[in-house]
């Protein structure tokens, strides 16, 4: 046990134990927002962080009936250095000298320490990953009454040695990991959870300063980023302490925390002064006295000076607490009286429905929950945001980072006839990746959408120039308006919102008359054959209107996606059918308007995303790409969704085996952090808009085209997702990631009676809900009962109607994706017991709610 020098009259019961430990994981990083929690960081080691803990545990203490909990995860020095022991002693100390008619109840646990620190405690261990398998409990009661305060002290992880963590567990052979640390961490603060009446606060006290690594060598700014807990940040006032305060304030708000407070011992220097005016008085900066150096000081007049100041800090701490906890319990209905969410039926959205993200971790969302026990709570974000996320919490910070530097260095320039380093190495990144072999120019817009329109005057401008159409003009002295251009695309597709872009999809519930009443259709809208996994068979579904019955059924069905997308299958009878359809459904268009013409193929390679995820054989647009080009149709491919390996490789036209003159990219192209896009062409498209006239050259523009912060964070997105240093699912020398979707598992839910069909491909899994037809479809509600359990088990996920998808990013685990199957595999035979128990009218549940 411990050995402690108590004041006799201090102590009313003492009692020591040590304990066998079992570990239970639960990866949902959630924390309770029953009472306030703080981290207590500094700027570096030796400035005061726990007689700073101790100052706030004593201002709570002394206002009984309250509850403190200290947690320090790890403890280097142990046990002659112990933080929580430090508490744990002195606590009782100052309650005794300022008020004695107090009554405390303490404890001090010690849950795991090395087998040096265990044997230098003469306690006996197991080997559990180079940690004692043991606990060390202690508790005493300060005061014989039955009312008052309580100080529970916990150190989670202790090495003997007093240097960095990570050093320490090289040397004392007991490592451990982020993730056991952060489980650990979340145990140990649901002590709070269900305190009663009284006023409970917790404090987690880190080690050395804000990028001191932890165990593992992860700096403990980003180790416990996933949390986020509001922060306490102990500065240095000391000679040189202003510059060292301010970084480590910057290195925790560019990760996202919120630093409520600064402390600083007093060392004569007035650096308070400067800080207060770098951070514009928006957040306090307090005053401590100057510290004892004397070992032998008890610190007891210290405490007593700091008591003013601490009594502050708690008060700003309790008044931070309750501003966000109003925040967050506002936001739903603030939420529907301002905003005007896109693609959602706000009237069918009940405010208790709203989802409150409180922040992002990687590839989670942190969310605020309301039912039950109010707190954070982590949901994987299984649309990735509306497809546009992949970056790991690894590359979220490295991002930031960029990101602002980039803002820092540029803001924001213009672009024509300049040059900038973060759009020069974005351009050249692009052409020797997405556009190797093929583009040689890159034209940066703003989004998706607006790539498509500028890849769309691209495709006229070169179809009108090789066919010499621009010519006959100039010679016949024709009107212009007499020609119609318009584009050869499929059933099903999409291509964004703006009009342009909208004229060039098929009729869908997007471009209805309520939504677009100009929209015109100026298109060939050709009626694709689309793959799936049905009963564990991947199967193509040809449309009625191709002529197929000569096509034996080895041609129709697969064992594998492997073998859907070989390209032996071009000597097939069915790349036969798909040929003479395609033919005849241009030798049919011909037949209208003299000057009406195809100037355009525009597809989605491979996956027709907004459609309902449905996959297109790759044979069936390879066909179509080759049809195009021996027309002199210029092709473009809308890679927005599929580019930058959301299908499991950097570009889909790879899956095609063809290449583009066009192709569009954006949303994982910056890792989603900030919208970007891009249009590569080839040098042909590019000196069609060649001349000696402005009016020659492509009159289109954006004034954030290029924007530096766009174009630096791409370059890092780009060379993450490549790098099998940082992405371990890139399969080396393959340039292809590895199956992330269990294929057993993905056989099976294939199999399951409430599905109709499957798609499994890169980071992409999607399953259509077997429903009647009337009940299918993009307007259906009919999965939202589904997803709702769904989100109760973490996964975050939005349907296309009966269709709904999960999507992880190119850098998740497969182990995370299976448990997400395997979640959804569970509530699927829910749903259809729900169904056949409701009489097949599951559809109609749930009708108060719309998840768009």
């Amino acid at each position: 046990m411990f050995f402690h020098h108590h004041h006799p009259s201090l102590l009313f019961l003492t009692h020591s134990r040590h304990f066998h430990r079992r570990h239970h994981h639960n990866h949902r990083h959630n924390h309770t927002l029953s009472h306030p929690i703080y981290t207590i960081w500094s700027a570096n080691t030796s400035l005061g962080k726990t007689l700073v803990s101790a100052g706030i545990a004593a201002a709570t203490i002394l206002s009984p009936p309250s509850k403190l909990i200290y947690i320090k995860p790890l403890q280097t020095g142990f046990p002659i250095d112990s933080d929580s022991n430090f508490i744990f002693t002195k606590i009782p100390q100052i309650l005794q000298r300022r008020n004695p008619n107090l009554t405390l109840t303490a404890s001090n646990q010690t849950l795991n320490s090395s087998f040096p620190a265990a044997n230098s405690n003469k306690f006996g261990a197991n080997n559990n990953n180079g940690f004692g398998d043991f606990g060390s409990y202690e508790e005493m009661k300060v005061g014989d009454g039955d009312f008052g305060s309580e100080l529970v002290c916990k150190t989670m992880y202790a090495w003997n040695e007093a240097i960095s963590p990570h050093l320490a567990s090289e040397r004392e052979g007991a490592g451990v990991g982020d993730e056991d640390v952060l489980m650990m961490l979340k145990k140990c603060l649901e002590i709070g959870v269900g305190s009663g009446g009284g006023r409970v606060l917790s404090l987690v006290e880190t080690a050395g300063g804000v990028a001191s690594p932890g165990s593992s060598g992860t700096l403990q700014c980003d180790l416990y980023r996933p949390l986020r807990l509001p922060s306490i940040l102990v500065g240095d006032g000391r000679l040189g302490g202003i510059s060292g305060t301010i970084s480590a304030y910057e290195s925790l708000t560019i990760r996202g925390y919120d630093v409520v407070a600064v402390v600083l011992e007093d060392h004569g220097l007035e650096n308070e002064v400067p800080l207060l005016s770098y951070l514009r008085n928006r957040v306090p900066v307090l005053v401590l006295p100057s510290i004892p150096k004397d070992p032998s000081d008890n610190l007891m007049d210290w405490f007593d000076e700091s008591q003013s100041a601490f009594n502050s800090l708690k008060e700003i701490m309790l008044s931070s607490y309750n501003r966000r906890m109003d925040r967050l319990h506002e936001m739903p209905k603030k939420a529907q009286e301002v905003f005007w969410w896109p693609f959602t039926q706000h009237k069918l959205v009940p405010q208790e429905k709203v989802t409150v993200i409180d922040s992002r971790c990687g590839e989670n969302f942190a969310v605020h929950k309301v039912k039950g026990d109010e707190c954070i709570t982590q949901m994987f974000d299984a649309c990735a945001s509306w497809w546009t996320q992949g970056p790991n919490a690894a590359l979220q910070i490295k991002l930031a980072r960029e990101m602002g530097y980039t803002a820092a260095r540029f803001g924001h320039v213009m672009f024509p006839e300049n040059v900038y380093e973060p759009a020069l190495e974005c351009a050249e990144l692009l052409l020797r990746g997405v556009g190797k072999g093929w583009a040689s120019r890159v034209y940066f817009s703003d989004n998706g959408s607006t790539a498509i329109e500028v890849a769309l005057k691209m495709a006229f401008r070169k179809f009108l120039a090789d066919n010499k159409l621009l010519l006959d003009l100039h010679q016949d002295n024709s009107d212009e308006s007499s020609i119609e251009l318009k584009v050869v695309a499929l059933k099903g597709s999409y291509h964004g919102d703006t009009l342009g872009a909208m004229d060039a999809q098929a009729p869908s519930p997007y471009t209805g008359f309520l939504q677009q009443p100009w929209y015109t259709g100026r298109g060939l809208f050709l009626d694709p054959p689309f793959v799936s996994m049905q009963d564990g068979i991947w199967k193509i579904t040809v449309p009625k209107n191709m002529h197929y019955e000569d096509v034996i059924l080895q041609d129709m069905s697969f064992n594998s996606h492997d073998q859907v997308f070989n390209k032996s299958r071009d000597d097939s009878n069915l790349a036969s059918v798909y040929s003479t359809y395609i033919s005849q459904e241009f030798l049919s268009s011909s037949g209208s308007r003299k000057h009406t013409h195809v100037g355009a193929l525009i597809i989605e390679p491979v996956i027709q995303g907004a459609g309902g995820m449905l996959m297109v054989d790759p044979l069936f647009q390879r066909i179509l790409v080759k049809e195009c080009k021996s027309r002199k149709i210029p092709v473009i491919f809308d890679e927005v969704f599929t580019g930058y390996w959301r299908l499991g490789v950097e570009s889909a036209s790879e899956l095609l085996f063809c290449k583009p003159d066009i192709a569009c990219f954006a949303k994982l192209m910056t890792g989603g952090m900030i919208p970007l896009a891009a249009t590569l062409a080839t040098n042909d498209v590019f000196e069609s808009f060649v001349g000696d006239s402005k009016l020659n050259a492509l009159l289109h523009g954006h004034s954030y085209s290029a924007h530096a912060v766009g174009c630096a964070t791409a370059c890092n997105s780009i060379k993450w997702f490549k790098d099998s240093q940082t992405n371990p699912n890139i399969m080396p020398g393959q340039n292809l990631l590895r199956e992330l979707w269990d294929p057993e598992l993905v056989k099976k839910i294939s199999f399951h009676p409430a599905v109709q069909r499957v798609v499994s491909l890169g980071t992409l899994f999607a399953l259509e809900l077997k429903v009647d037809d009337h009940d299918a479809g993009y307007v259906s509600l009919c999965s939202t009962s589904l997803l709702l359990k769904l989100r109760e088990d973490g996964i975050y996920m939005r349907p296309l109607g009966n269709v709904i998808y999960m999507m992880c990013g190119p850098c998740t685990s497969d182990r995370v994706c299976l448990q997400m199957l395997e979640k959804l595999y569970t509530r699927l035979d829910e749903f259809k017991q729900e169904k056949i128990h409701k009489g097949d009218a599951i559809c109609d549940l749930d009708h108060n709610l719309t998840i768009p």
